[in-house]
């Protein structure tokens, strides 16, 4: 049976906790992780070291409270959720009726790769609805940019309050419309300049060479292979699925790359697709899983040039 704000609820219940103090966050957060042990349901906090230090601090020491790393928990959106996705489904076969979890997003996630979590954030209402999750979300509205403020609107159904109060977002809009979006990114500080290397119409392999060739010394090798692997699956996705020509773009800074593929496409149909297991009979989408699973920072948008995809590596 399920408890608290989201009893009787079926499915993900999703919250978040856009705080402007400490009082203001403890005041949300100690009641709904007293009220998880309480029913003895598995409760889990992923928040920072900081606001993790915080809650420790206010909970009694022998809370059976799972503490995760924050920054580690959130490295790549997809990745979030196949991890999340595994948690949850041990928690469920172990017999839990609900699971609570409070979690944060690095602050290094607001900058311009931010469309990538903010589509994470909107995916996740329906990649965890087949489990009794109820979740918070933690934002400082101090420190958290207006138009993340307004995303986080977007995507999160409900806003949780100190007094056990839980209203309705009036912003909220279903993951499928909101994933279809396709909103212009907002450009990289490498792209403030003209791209190191730009290539027409490459294959898989001319493309794999040209991140080898244009990589600087300062990015650590696995990120450079992660970086590769996903390249490769872009530009053969483009060829694959979307429309000619196709056209890759190149920046490299002294630790970091960012690489743009374009095809005159309109993109993938399926709103999930990279953030989900691709599941059609054809295999379309499992490029775009394969790149996710891969690269730090995967942005999708759409303009007259046609549907882009942005890779990031480095910090």
């Amino acid at each position: 049976m399920r408890t608290g704000a989201a009893a009787g609820h079926h499915g993900y219940f999703h919250e978040a906790v856009c705080y402007d103090s400490d009082e203001h966050l403890l005041g949300v957060v100690v009641p709904f992780l007293r009220g998880g042990v309480a029913a003895g349901e598995p409760t889990v906090v992923a928040l920072g070291e900081r606001n993790a230090a915080l809650v420790r601090d206010a909970m009694p020491d022998d809370s059976p409270v799972v503490y995760l790393t924050g920054a580690a928990t959130y490295t790549r959106p997809a990745a979030a959720i196949r991890s999340y996705r595994r948690i949850l489904t041990g928690h469920m076969a172990d017999g839990a009726a609900q699971i609570r979890i409070i979690g944060e997003l690095p602050a290094a996630t607001f900058g311009p790769g931010w469309d990538c979590w903010a589509r994470y954030e909107s995916a996740i209402n329906h990649a965890y609805d087949d489990f009794p999750l109820w979740s918070m979300c933690a934002y400082d509205v101090r420190r958290t940019p207006e138009p993340v403020l307004a995303d986080v609107a977007r995507t999160h159904p409900r806003t949780a309050l100190p007094g056990d109060r839980h209203l309705p977002s009036p912003a909220y809009v279903d993951p499928r419309l909101f994933l279809a979006e396709r909103r212009p990114a907002p450009p990289d500080p490498l792209q403030r300049v003209a791209p190191r290397l730009e290539l027409a119409d490459p294959t898989a392999s001319q493309a794999r060479q040209a991140v080898r060739a244009a990589a600087p010394a300062g990015l650590p090798a696995d990120q450079l292979a992660d970086l590769i692997v996903a390249v490769s699956e872009t530009v053969s996705n483009a060829h694959r699925h979307g429309l000619p020509p196709t056209r890759m773009r190149i920046w490299s800074g002294t630790d970091r790359m960012v690489i743009t593929v374009t095809d005159r496409g309109s993109g993938p149909k399926d709103p999930f697709a990279g953030l989900l297991p691709a599941g059609g009979p054809d295999g379309g989408g499992l490029g775009l899983w394969i790149t996710h699973q891969s690269c730090e920072q995967v942005t999708l948008s759409c303009d007259e040039d046609g549907f882009t995809v942005r890779l990031t590596a480095g910090p």
